[in-house]
């Protein structure tokens, strides 16, 4: 026993080697044959031996039944997405934004890859075994995947070496190379089978099949590009030193990423990889710039849902000529009108098109669409398809003019526009059916009225009921109501009563928060709060007296007075309160005394002993307002260590520079005795 168990390590160690050997650093060892015999010998032992079988042997990549369905994966590190560029102007502000934002004239140096049209995913390991993988999803939510993951020869099911971190979640790209997929569209056709349009809908509906044995079938294939959390392992500085890394421990990288320096060196990337795209295995739609010091990256942050370190290039899209039946008007979830074209379908990228985004009210005067027009369509990977312009020349004589509403055309609600902005917004944001869903999984949020047991199932099946028109209904829910629902017992249906029960005793921040008017984050909820006390006279108030909410600017104002004008929003409100939703009155944390009441304030530098976010809450709640950037109206520019371009402007505009001592003193001398 002893012996054959030593037999099972040694193959399983000798296989694994091969394996990265192969996919990992492509320069194997030993013939095909070779592999198949090792193989063999592993696959009689554990037969023989079975209690030698494990999880991470390499003859366990295809196991277990079929799946009625995938688990949801909540990630722990959200997986974003990445911001679009497609002209060389593009990546040179890019490039400008970067150097601004870490005030430095020195070229940046980026690490650059192959953007993949795949489908991103992400793996963890434990102990450098796999116990786990997902799709990206929404980026917050995704599916779990595992049995289909273990599949790819490419993904190891153990790490190389001993080195490697407790905890390691690693991310990359599932893709299929173009020649496995005309292969494998060679053999369906000879079965009569169903054939895949394109490289990338092969490869994402074969790894969410819920037979993984179909998916071991299907010529995947994995690039990794990162990192999402590690535990007990402190990683390199620089990206380019982590994708060696991975690949160190056995995770397969792109052989075409490099590091290049400054707006330059990234064009010069883009158009050599271009020019070897056609020659490439796989299919890619652009290229993928990250800033490569991850301290750089951390300085830099995270805007919405795109980090600031990072872009993709894209490559020329395909584009064809079709026909506009018509333009219609699609309201998203969070209330936006999107003009949307009608189409006369045609080929374009891979699918088959018959809608194309027009943006917003702007693109579509600009591009002046109308209805009977040719136009030129575009689709970039997976990108929507847009129309990019109308081909004048072969307008008919009665192409009809696009009217803009002045009404939701799914509830009613009056539309505006707010000034600055360019999107057209229903203002029926607690009675829109087309916002409903999600308005509703807002409410109920954790952070929010945090309704627990409350999910997006249960909300989905209560609006499709037509039980649930809006937030004030749910406090008129009964257990024998919710007992009817899929999926919910008696004992649940209680529970789920009981917590809507406990959410009516909230706080006011939390329930601004909770209602979704646009751009009214946690933080400006509670200032907000602060500034109001409560409800009452927040919905009465005008646009200039919400402006002196601090950091509250015309495009929020505007927002939150357009939300309580509309009527139907302040019936549901009112039907909130009649039904218990309560909190108590805001008392401001701020003293009376603002000792920077009206006071402009821009940081730059390292403070000796303040970060800047904590200079700054100090600043605002001593009734200061902090900006990005020093103008004529900037009245002090808090200076550290390294201050950069900011302390040049300064200088410039005759703008006051003081220390983090003489701040404090300002503090102080301005307060009263």
């Amino acid at each position: 026993m002893a012996a054959a168990a030593e037999r099972v390590n040694a193959l399983r160690a000798s296989i694994a080697q091969h394996d990265y050997r192969y996919y990992v650093l492509d320069d194997p060892e030993v013939p095909d044959a070779e592999y198949d015999r090792l193989v063999k010998q592993l696959k009689a032992l554990e037969a023989e031996h079975p209690e030698l079988v494990s999880p991470d042997s390499p003859t366990q990549r295809v196991s277990g039944a079929p799946a009625s369905e995938f688990g949801e994966v909540v990630h722990r590190v959200p997986m974003l997405s990445l911001d679009n560029a497609f002209e060389p102007d593009d990546i040179e502000r890019f490039d400008r934004r970067i150097r601004e934002r870490l005030e430095t004239e020195d070229s940046i140096a980026y690490s650059c890859e192959p953007k993949l049209d795949g489908l991103a995913v992400t793996l963890l390991y434990e102990n450098g075994q796999l116990v786990r993988g997902a799709t990206r999803g929404d980026g917050i939510h995704g599916e779990d995947v595992t049995a289909n993951l273990r599949t790819l020869p490419t993904v190891p099911l153990r790490l190389v070496g001993d080195r490697f971190p407790a905890v390691l979640e690693a991310r990359g790209e599932v893709f299929m190379s173009l020649d496995g997929f005309a292969r494998m569209n060679r053999e369906a056709l000879e079965k009569g089978e169903k054939v895949f349009v394109n490289p990338r809908n092969a490869a994402a509906g074969s790894l969410r099949q819920l037979d993984p044995r179909i998916t071991a079938t299907r010529p995947l294939e994995i690039f990794f590009y990162g990192v999402g959390f590690v535990e007990d392992a402190e990683l390199p500085g620089r990206h380019s030193e982590l994708l060696a890394q991975l690949r160190d421990w056995g995770l397969r990288v792109s052989a075409e990423t490099t590091v290049a320096r400054g707006a330059e060196g990234l064009l010069a990337y883009y158009a050599a990889i271009g020019a070897r795209r056609p020659t490439l295995k796989y299919q890619i739609d652009g290229v993928v710039y990250k800033v490569d010091s991850l301290l750089q990256q951390r300085e830099l942050g995270f805007v919405a849902r795109a980090p600031r370190w990072a872009i993709a290039h894209k490559y020329p899209a395909q584009e064809e000529m079709t026909t506009v039946r018509d333009v219609e008007w699609q309201v998203g979830r969070t209330g936006a009108l999107t003009p949307v074209a009608r189409l006369d379908p045609v080929f374009v990228g891979g699918v088959t098109v018959s809608n194309a985004t027009l943006h917003n009210v702007d693109e579509l005067r600009r591009k002046d669409v109308r209805a009977g027009d040719s136009v030129i369509v575009r689709r970039a990977g997976d990108v929507i398809p847009e129309v990019v312009r109308v081909v004048i020349e072969r307008r008919p004589a009665g192409a009809v003019d696009v009217q803009v509403p002045g009404v939701c055309p799914v509830c009613g609600s009056e539309v505006r526009r707010i000034e600055g902005e360019s999107v057209l917004r229903c203002t029926g944001g607690l009675v829109c059916a087309a916002q409903r869903k999600e308005s509703l999984k807002h409410f109920a949020g954790r952070r929010a009225m945090d309704i627990d047991g409350l999910g997006d199932k249960v909300i989905e099946q209560l609006v499709d009921t037509k039980m649930v028109k809006n937030a004030a209904d749910l406090y008129s829910l009964s257990a024998e109501q919710l007992a009817g629902l899929e999926r919910m017992g008696e004992k649940s249906a209680r529970n789920l009563v009981d917590a809507i029960e406990r959410s009516k005793t909230s706080t006011l921040p939390r329930f601004l928060y909770a209602l979704g008017i646009p751009n009214v984050g946690e933080s400006t909820a509670l200032a907000v709060a602060e500034s109001f006390g409560d409800l009452e006279p927040l919905q009465s108030a005008d646009v200039e007296r919400i402006m002196e909410v601090p950091d509250v600017g015309p495009v929020v104002a505007a927002a939150i007075r357009e939300f309580f004008g509309e009527a139907r929003n302040r019936a549901v409100l009112d039907g909130l309160r009649r039904r218990g939703v309560s909190w108590p009155i805001v008392e401001a944390e701020r003293s009376t005394h603002q000792p920077l009441s009206g006071r402009t304030f821009v940081l730059t530098g390292t403070l000796p002993s303040l970060s800047r976010a904590d200079a700054a809450s100090a600043i605002r709640k001593a009734g200061g307002r902090v900006t990005s950037s020093v103008t004529k109206k900037t009245d002090y520019l808090l200076a550290g260590d390294d201050p950069g371009s900011k302390l040049t402007a300064a200088n410039e505009l005759g703008v006051r520079i003081i220390t983090e001592a003489e701040f404090s003193v300002l503090i102080v001398a301005r307060s009263p005795s």
